[in-house]
Formats: structure tokens, C-alpha cells, sequence
């Protein structure tokens, strides 16, 4: 019998996720409503034969999900309901995941449930600072300033993405270009070479036989290595799905020169801006520093700025608990004890997210002024070496034959 994770409404208005045995989806839906529960989702658990790294998770794109949220804001601002304007954005989505989702949050803001427990309860689709940012707005009123916010942090987030992604294509071009060159040469070129050089006697040198032989052997076995490879790539993208491998993954993305310095900002960029979002929108300092920590996307940092939540709520500085994590730099803890003491932290936040984004773009253009070069010299010389390998050995036997 089938699995099913099923998203209920109890009758006392909260949002509740189960998973129960049934026949079918329809037979299960028609036993939660018998017993008074009103039924928002029932989908089957797992797919894919059970895979982990099989299973397909559709995604809301960044650009829908970012106009989505403009235009809801600008209806909102027009003063059309909140109903209404999801209907109307419903309509007009072309993603037909997304406009699945919307229609059920549709549906339960009709029926009288909170727009951010609406979302809530879509689980980990949407970050859970949205959710969070909506509840706050929602509580104070401003449901349309705190969307502004969330717009505003959104567009600055994926402005500093895709300068990153941006930055670092290049120079992965570059090794996919040299790598895909190197398995050229060792299983078509020099193979070319091994049956001219069986006709003469002469010893050829230590690096021309070590380069012949590794030649030979991926060309024998040149289906073994392949379907090796995509085994090894799958199992570790399995791997890293698991929450312990995630964790370890990212903690050594962290110590990897450049790049990982490059993370570290990102991070740190991220959770300043979205404390100041929720701090900015109404949320308490303890439920605004664990959604912040929650919503970095690298889960060691996450896991580190997640332990100051329990400091703070005993009454201890927020400036004061991420000093002892030693993750942020000193310039960026003077400005939260700034804030702090001013009783302007969401604005100080914001100076010190722009202040790890100027730290970002000068990493960036640094880290790429270095790449460029070095991969470049670094495969001009695996590729030389193999050239190298393969024709000092003929131009000396052309030498002693002249």
C-alpha cells in the first residue's frame, strides 16, 4: 500500500503535514474530509524507484518568483484584495508548477487561511523567510511595505548571484575545454603513435612509456571508465543531498582559496540583509535571527549563526554571539554594536550587507584576474607535457637517422 504526504487545515485553522497509507489519493482524501479535516494536497511519497538522486524536484524559478512578488505588491498598492490578486497572478503564470502552487494557495486564502501560512504550507518550496516576512506584515498591517522589503532583498540577492555564476563561467569553460582536449589526445592521438614507435628497437624515455601505457589503458577501457565516472558523480550528488553530507560539503566549500572566501561573504551578505528584512518588517529579534540563519543557503554558516539563537534569547548581544562563532570580521560586528545601541539595527544590517557586497565584487574581480592565467598555464603545460611525451622520442630518431 502507498505512502502519501497530505497538507491538512484542522478545523482550529492550523496548517498540519501527515503521511498516511492508502489505496489511492482520491480514497485517502475522501477519509480525511469524513473526519472534519479540509484537505489541501495529497501527493505520493518518493519517486523514482525510491533513488534519491533520481527523484525530480521541480523548482519556482528566481524571475517568476521575484515578478510574482512585485506585481502582487503593486496590486496590493492599488487596492485590489488579496484574493482577488492572486487570482489574477494565478491566471497569467506560464509555469504550470507554479501556477499549480499559486491556485493552492489560492484556494486557501479563500477559505480564510493567512497568506503566510498559506505558503507555509507548501513546505520547503518557497524559503521559509518569505513565509516568515509575509507573518510579519500580516501582524503589523504593512503587509504591503514588508513585501517591498522582501522585493528589494530579492532583486539584490539574485543581482549578487548571477554575478558570481557570472564571473566564474569563464574559467570553467576553460578547464571543460582543456580537460575534453586531454581526453582527446590520450584516447585518439597518441594511440596513433604506439604502433610506430613498436618498429624500433631503441628504449624510449620513462615519461613516453608511462604516457603510451596510460593511453593504452584508457582506450581499453574506456567504457568501464566512463560508466565509473557517472557512477562516482551520481553517488556523490546523493550524498551530498543527505543533511551530513551537505554540511561537510559546505564546510569545505569554505576552505577552498578564493572561492571559498567568496562563500564565506555570500553568507554573511545573505543573513545580514534577511535579519534586516524581518527586523526591518516587525519579527522579534529570536524568530528573525533563526529564520536568518535558516535561510543561508551554505549550512555550515547556517549551522553556526543558528547556535547565537539560543545566546540571544537568554539575553545576551546579537553582536556579541556571532563574535563568538569567528566567522565576521571585525568591521562588520563594530557596526552591529552600533546599531545595537542606537536602536538602528535593521539599517546597520543593511550598511553591513553592502559592506560584504563591496568585499564580494573586489573577491570576484580579483579571483578572476588569478583563475584566467593560471588555468591557462597550468593546462598549457599538462598539454604540452603530453605533446612532448609523445614527439621528443620521434625527433630524436629522426635526429639519428639524419
Amino acid at each position: 500500500m502507498p505512502e502519501f504526504v497530505c497538507r491538512l487545515g484542522t478545523p482550529d485553522g492550523r496548517v498540519l503535514e501527515s503521511r498516511r497509507m492508502a489505496g489511492s489519493a482520491e480514497a485517502l482524501r475522501h477519509e480525511l474530509e469524513a473526519e472534519g479535516l479540509h484537505v489541501f494536497s495529497v501527493t505520493r511519497a518518493g519517486s523514482a524507484m525510491g533513488i534519491p538522486f533520481l527523484r525530480r524536484r521541480e523548482k519556482v524559478a528566481s524571475v517568476d518568483f521575484l515578478l510574482f512578488n512585485t506585481q502582487l505588491r503593486t496590486l496590493l498598492h492599488a487596492g485590489l484584495p488579496l484574493a482577488q490578486s492572486l487570482e489574477l497572478l494565478k491566471a497569467q503564470q506560464t509555469a504550470p508548477h507554479f501556477r499549480a502552487l499559486l491556485d493552492k494557495v489560492h484556494q486557501q486564502v479563500t477559505t480564510g487561511i493567512a497568506l503566510s501560512d498559506a505558503f507555509a504550507s507548501l513546505g520547503d518550496v518557497f524559503p521559509r523567510l518569505y513565509s516568515n516576512t509575509l507573518r510579519a506584515g500580516e501582524q503589523s498591517g504593512e503587509l504591503e511595505s514588508v513585501l517591498q522589503r522582501f522585493v528589494e532583498y530579492q532583486r539584490i540577492v539574485e543581482a549578487m548571484r548571477k554575478k558570481i555564476v557570472g564571473a566564474l563561467t569563464y574559467p570553467a569553460v576553460l578547464v571543460l575545454l582543456s580537460i575534453g582536449l586531454i581526453i582527446i589526445l590520450v584516447a585518439k592521438v597518441i594511440p596513433s603513435f604506439a604502433g610506430f614507435y613498436t618498429e624500433f628497437e631503441s628504449e624510449l624515455p620513462l615519461i613516453t612509456r608511462f604516457v603510451l601505457g596510460l593511453s593504452d589503458f584508457v582506450q581499453s577501457n574506456f567504457i568501464f571508465l566512463v560508466l565509473g565516472t557517472v557512477a562516482a558523480v551520481l553517488a556523490f550528488k546523493a550524498w551530498v543531498r543527505t543533511p551530513s553530507g551537505r554540511l561537510i560539503t559546505d564546510q569545505w566549500r569554505l576552505k577552498v582559496p578564493l572561492v571559498g572566501r567568496l562563500a564565506h561573504l555570500f553568507a554573511l551578505s545573505q543573513f545580514s540583509r534577511s535579519l534586516s528584512v524581518l527586523l526591518g518588517g516587525g519579527t522579534p529579534m529570536v524568530p528573525a535571527l533563526d529564520t536568518a540563519a535558516s535561510s543561508i543557503n551554505n549550512t555550515w554558516v547556517s549551522k553556526l549563526l543558528g547556535g547565537c539563537v539560543q545566546e540571544v534569547r537568554e539575553g545576551r548581544s546579537l553582536s556579541d554571539s556571532v563574535e563568538d562563532t569567528e566567522i565576521a570580521p571585525a568591521m562588520a560586528l563594530a557596526m552591529m554594536r552600533v546599531g545595537e545601541a542606537t536602536g538602528a539595527l535593521p539599517e546597520m544590517l543593511v550598511h553591513t550587507s553592502e559592506f560584504f557586497d563591496e568585499e564580494i565584487e573586489f573577491a570576484l574581480g580579483r579571483m578572476v584576474s588569478l583563475f584566467e592565467p593560471l588555468i591557462l598555464v597550468v593546462m598549457g603545460l599538462v598539454v604540452g607535457g603530453l605533446l612532448l611525451a609523445v614527439y621528443y622520442p620521434m625527433l630524436t630518431l629522426v635526429g639519428k637517422i639524419g
